[in-house]
């Protein structure tokens, strides 16, 4: 349906697949553990309400509050008596309870009156906050920063709203040692954090004095390579570049063989042993000399696959896909890249692989396997502002026969016509890297102007000749009749006729990530040659070109969020330039009639809606007899679009299109340009956004809308 609203939302629920995703395991799964943990803490409650257990002398916390926080002691209670050691506890959690919420002084007694009666009386004392904090000794780190490492124990506990934070002795203990780490972190190995001396303003506010002794600042000094290292010492070092331009720590030092391992398995050596000696006592002037020792070992290649635990699916196509990779160097990027694309069929649960070394540098991959369930029933419901209501069902398989060929049957009901649609898809045609798909269908559709009937079907052959180039080729043959037409028949040219073409797509994708806030180049192109050699009742050339470019407003920058009011609204601000965006984008399309055939209206361009220029309603842009779009043989669109964050995954944006809609090839240019500017709001779902845009006509013409509101999905060019 060219320029036809897509689909608003779309709800898929699996029928016979429902589990697919989920790991058989003995252990019980995540949700159903919470559920369970829930479900204890909600009857603990409800034991805690009913309880027998009387409070006494409470004054900055409700009885309920305190009852719950007792819960488990309560229970305890309830199912296995009131004895003096489990009243005893009682008041000990409850002392506990006020200790950290900055009651040092608190005494809680237990009475027993009789029977199983358990009364707690308490005397609370003052609630003590921390007032002033001085840090002594400190000439590299500032102060407010070792504050927040002091505090932070205690923190975690409550917002960063809260001013007056409680006084809690085994809080600002952990605080201390979490402020040295800080150092040893900034190189300072051998720092001396003392216990704070804790002095009381007055019975509410104590302050507080750290004195720190920092000591030497080391850094890394020269790198030194010992064994067989295969590599250059430059190459080497250029891995550890960013590690060794940190402060030396341990855990740095520990880095640097990862890192080195990383990269001998890259290139191959799955087996390499890398160690890394520092000694900080003969560092010279701080720095401190590393020596790292490397033992490559052998280049180890794939060879042969191994698949368990597989029950409908042949093993043979497990192994297939993997043994592409026989005889090839070891490249973790390799497998990694072969794992991804096996998930990405939705026919496993589970897929370990698992690399063992044999014959001295071979490496045979034992695949264990949970399959997923291939069968699913999905059901859609959604809303677009050009076709209205849109409903739909679908079946799919996605292990054919035990091969894991998918094929899928859909039909879908919009408020302008009904389409029913078969798929047939395999990645692997002939088990090579070609990708096949096979498509039948059926439609009707009333558009604004004239309905019609469709009958065709597509195969499709595509390869990816990198990650990020597509090629295609495709065939084509559809029959079209126009059913009804309110525009008169001089304007629609044929209204029943077949049309079968061949032609290709390509596609150079650079986006880091195509669904959601993409970031990079997208360049599409098609063309499709429709001739009577393959049976076609009319002859043409097509082809379209698309390139989005998406960009972050600002580059994200790691930053260290301090508690200052300051900090705050810096790191908002530079979180809300973070999550926006600036987008480009163009289209063309062009369609000529070939040996003086003329173009029906269905084969034309149309302009105009939600994925186009949004000042026009869909299709509307362009030229017009008694009232109805006509279409044309070239087009242009051109859009700009910023996207900002509101709240959660609700965004605003703001827009400026531009296009238009020539009715004749002959005279494709930039003539007639129609102009879009407007605002909309953006839901972000994982599988792309959920789109409400208004936009304005600056300059409306006789019988045009001054503006158009569209409701879709998925991003916009």
């Amino acid at each position: 349906m060219k320029g036809a609203a897509l689909l608003l939302f779309c709800g898929l629920w699996t029928v016979a697949g429902a589990q697919a995703q989920q790991h058989t395991t003995d252990a019980p799964h995540p949700e159903e553990k919470d559920k369970a943990e829930h479900k204890v803490e909600k009857q603990q409650e409800k034991i805690a309400k009913s309880s027998n257990v009387e409070i006494v002398g409470e004054k900055s916390f409700k009885e309920k509050e305190l009852l719950t926080q007792l819960k488990e002691q309560i229970t305890s209670i309830s199912e296995l008596g009131l004895t003096a050691a489990r009243a005893d506890d009682a008041a000990f959690f409850l002392e506990l309870y006020y200790r950290k919420n900055g009651f040092p002084k608190v005494n809680v007694k237990y009475v027993m009156p009789g029977g199983s009666r358990l009364r707690l009386e308490i005397d609370e004392g003052p609630r003590i906050t921390i007032g002033q904090v001085d840090f002594v000794g400190n000439e590299t780190l500032p102060s407010d920063k070792l504050f927040e490492y002091f505090v932070g124990p205690t923190r975690e506990r409550y917002s960063k709203a809260e001013k007056k934070l409680p006084y809690v002795k085994s809080d600002l203990d952990e605080g201390v040692d979490l402020v040295r780490r800080l150092y040893v972190s900034e190189g300072f190995l051998n720092v001396l954090v003392q216990a704070p001396n804790i002095h009381e303003r007055d019975e509410t506010i104590v302050d507080a004095a750290v004195a720190i002794v920092e000591g030497r600042r080391y850094a890394f000094g020269d790198i030194t390579f010992a064994g067989n290292t295969v590599f250059g010492a430059n190459e080497l070092r250029q891995e550890t570049a960013d590690i060794v331009v940190e402060p030396y720590t341990d855990r740095r030092l520990a880095d640097i063989p990862r890192r080195l391992q990383a990269f001998y398995k890259k290139h191959g050596y799955y087996s390499a042993k890398v160690d890394a000696a520092g000694n900080p006592e003969v560092a010279n002037g701080g720095r401190v000399p590393v020596r790292v020792t490397i033992s490559p070992g052998a280049i180890y290649y794939f060879d042969g696959v191994s698949a368990t635990g597989l029950q409908r699916l042949r093993p043979s196509f497990v192994e297939k896909r993997f043994g592409t990779l026989s005889g090839q160097k070891y490249s973790p990027e390799m497998l990694d890249e072969k794992f991804r694309e096996m998930m990405k069929t939705g026919l496993f649960s589970v897929l370990q692989v698992k690399p063992v070394a044999i014959d001295g540098d071979k490496l045979h991959l034992d695949i264990a396997i949970e399959e997923a369930k291939s069968k699913e029933f999905g059901f859609s419901l959604g809303y677009g502002s050009y076709a209205g209501l849109i409903v739909g069902a679908s079946y799919r398989d996605r292990d054919m026969f035990g091969y894991g060929r998918p094929i899928t049957t859909s039909l879908e009901y919009s408020g302008r016509g009904y389409k029913g649609e078969i798929l047939y898809e395999d990645p692997w045609l002939f088990d090579t890297e070609n990708h096949f798909k096979a498509r039948v269908y059926s439609l009707t559709f009333d558009y604004d102007g004239y309905s019609k009937l469709e009958l065709g079907g597509r195969m499709d052959l595509s390869r990816n000749f990198t990650k990020q180039y597509e090629f295609g080729a495709v065939l084509t043959a559809r029959h079209v009749e126009v059913t009804s037409a309110s525009i008169p028949d001089a304007f629609l040219g044929r209204t029943s006729y077949q049309v079968n073409s061949v032609g290709y797509t390509q596609t150079l994708d650079l986006r880091s990530s195509p669904l959601v806030s993409p970031r990079g180049l997208v360049v599409n192109n098609t063309f499709d040659y429709a001739t009577n050699t393959l049976g076609s009742q009319i002859d043409f050339v097509r082809s379209t070109l698309r390139a989005s470019y998406f960009i972050p407003f600002a580059p994200e920058k790691k930053t260290v969020d301090l508690n200052s009011a300051a900090e705050d609204e810096a790191s908002k601000l530079r979180r809300f330039f973070r999550q926006s965006s600036l987008a480009f984008g163009a289209r063309f399309g062009v369609i000529k009639g070939l040996k003086g055939t003329e173009i029906p209206i269905d084969e034309r361009f149309f302009n105009g809606g939600a994925n186009s220029v949004r000042s026009f309603g869909e299709r509307n842009l362009g030229p017009h007899v008694e009232g109805n779009p006509i279409g044309g043989e070239f087009f242009s669109v051109y859009n700009a679009e910023y996207t900002f964050p509101i709240f959660g995954e609700l965004q605003g944006a703001v827009f400026v299109d531009a296009g238009n809609l020539l009715p004749s090839a002959d005279t494709a240019g930039f003539d007639d340009m129609r102009y879009g500017v407007g605002i909309g709001l953006r839901y972000k779902l994982p599988i792309g956004p959920l789109r409400l845009d208004y936009g304005v006509n600056p300059s409306p013409r006789a019988d045009e809308d001054f503006g158009a509101f569209h409701f879709s999905f998925g991003f916009a060019f």
